[in-house]
């Protein structure tokens, strides 16, 4: 373990901090030498001045991007299980579909973490808007116009989730690009994307008992155009900050050495790791289960609408909290999530199941704020895309293999004590992120110093 593990990364002084009195050099000198050596790809640009308001003209723009894209994404599975099903393709035809779009997104985030720091993040994620309003305009075209194959469907998703690695890590850095307060940014998108995620499946399922698949695919398609057309009308300008590196397989060894250098980083990525494959991905699969069989569909629907109510509530409080330690507050929110996968475990009431999973929104939301807030504001801009995509790969593989496992635990210790298991190991995950002093006393960067992209 290196000395520069345990230090957050600042902003480096400006040039007319460099010319200050002899004194102030030689204290400055004096600090640097006891300071931690930075590696040379963590110098940051100068820090930005102090924050305005935040809904500036391009953080308008970049928010309408992303709240439309996740309204589109949130009507998806609706619109493929629908299609797929009225095709006589099956469950696993759906299976098929949805876990092809996922193990390519979780196959090449890398690849797009590493293609945005070269290319800049803006016009990979417009080039990755492009396509995906092209392949998703393609299978609109195919159910408007009849049945397509099942290999098409398949292969179109595939296509679409190379484009979203393409895209994903992008979002990181865009934010402090945009936007002067990085957590009420955050804060704004979380609660937008509780939004989504609580009226797309509902928005989606009216089309197709109205219209058709194929209608709501056309409607997913133009949500791509009209992310792309903001992004691009973005007045920000970026520069590739991995230009010359060499290769890609060298910007990703560059950028592993670095995630490696900071502890709180790979700490509390290798923890939710963890938390995401004995934990979220097992409650998320077998949460609805249990209430399904013990209350019915409606106390279900219920619950998971609880729980996007409880996710923009969630996001709104962490646009209004400042935790000095926000890592710690972070962890002491997540707690909340526990409640997921016990309530339905102890078969409470459909009401209780309900607060319970409200509840659990708003300590999954906070926790999201922060912790994206945090990222973007500790790491440097020349690493920001690549340290985003090991974080969301790590967490899309380790759900993966939770979904996956939890049906075969469920059937042979039976799903209530799956649950219980997953409760027990939360509130674990959640005690050992401040039990790391490098998580633990993790300071934050007031909104005044979050860090300027390079331009």
């Amino acid at each position: 373990m290196s000395s520069v593990e345990e230090a957050p990364a600042v902003p480096l002084p400006t040039a007319k901090a460099a010319t200050a009195a002899t004194a102030a050099k030689a204290a400055t000198a004096a600090k640097a030498a006891k300071a931690p050596e930075q590696s040379a790809q963590s110098a940051e640009p100068p820090a930005q001045p102090p924050a305005g308001r935040l809904w500036s003209r391009d953080f308008r723009l970049f928010f309408t991007a992303r709240t439309v894209a996740m309204l589109g994404d949130a009507m998806l599975p609706v619109a493929l299980s629908v299609g797929i099903l009225d095709a006589g393709y099956g469950p696993s035809g759906v299976g098929y579909a949805l876990g092809s779009w996922t193990a390519a997104l979780a196959l090449c985030m890398l690849f797009g973490g590493a293609l945005a720091d070269r290319l800049t993040p803006r016009r990979l994620m417009v080039w990755a808007d492009g396509v995906r309003l092209v392949v998703q305009s393609v299978v609109a075209l195919g159910f408007l116009l009849g049945t397509p194959s099942l290999w098409q469907i398949i292969a179109a998703q595939v296509v679409s989730g190379v484009a979203t690695a393409m895209f994903q890590p992008g979002v990181a850095s865009m934010v402090p690009a945009v936007a002067t307060d990085v957590q009420r940014a955050n804060g704004s998108l979380r609660v937008a994307e509780a939004l989504a995620a609580l009226f797309g499946p509902a928005l989606a399922g009216a089309m197709v008992a109205g219209l058709s698949p194929g209608a709501v695919f056309a409607v997913y398609a133009a949500t791509y155009g009209i992310s792309g057309w903001c992004l691009l009308a973005l007045r920000v300008k970026l520069v590739p900050q991995a230009a010359g590196d060499g290769s890609l397989l060298r910007q990703l060894a560059d950028g592993w050495r670095e995630f490696r250098a900071r502890t709180w980083l790979w700490g509390v990525i290798s923890l939710y790791t963890v938390y995401g494959f004995t934990v979220a991905g097992v409650s998320l699969a077998l949460g609805g289960v249990l209430i399904i069989e013990e209350h019915g569909a409606t106390a279900y629907g219920a619950a998971m609408a609880a729980f996007g109510g409880g996710c923009a509530v969630g996001g709104a409080i962490a646009m209004k909290a400042r935790p000095q330690r926000p890592l710690l507050a972070g962890a002491a929110a997540l707690t909340l999530f526990t409640v997921y996968p016990l309530a339905p475990a102890l078969g409470l009431p459909p009401w209780a199941v309900a607060t319970g999973w409200a509840a659990a929104g708003v300590g999954c939301a906070f926790w999201g704020v922060i912790w994206a807030t945090t990222v973007q504001t500790q790491v440097p801009t020349a690493l920001l895309n690549r340290m985003y995509a090991y974080d969301v790969t790590g967490s899309l593989a380790a759900m993966a293999l939770g979904r996956t496992f939890a049906g075969p635990l469920a059937e042979r210790l039976g799903g209530q004590h799956v649950l219980i298991g997953a409760t027990v190991l939360a509130l674990g995950c959640c005690a050992a992120l401040p039990a790391v002093p490098a998580i633990r006393g993790l300071r934050a960067v007031p909104p005044a110093a979050d860090r300027a992209p390079a331009a």
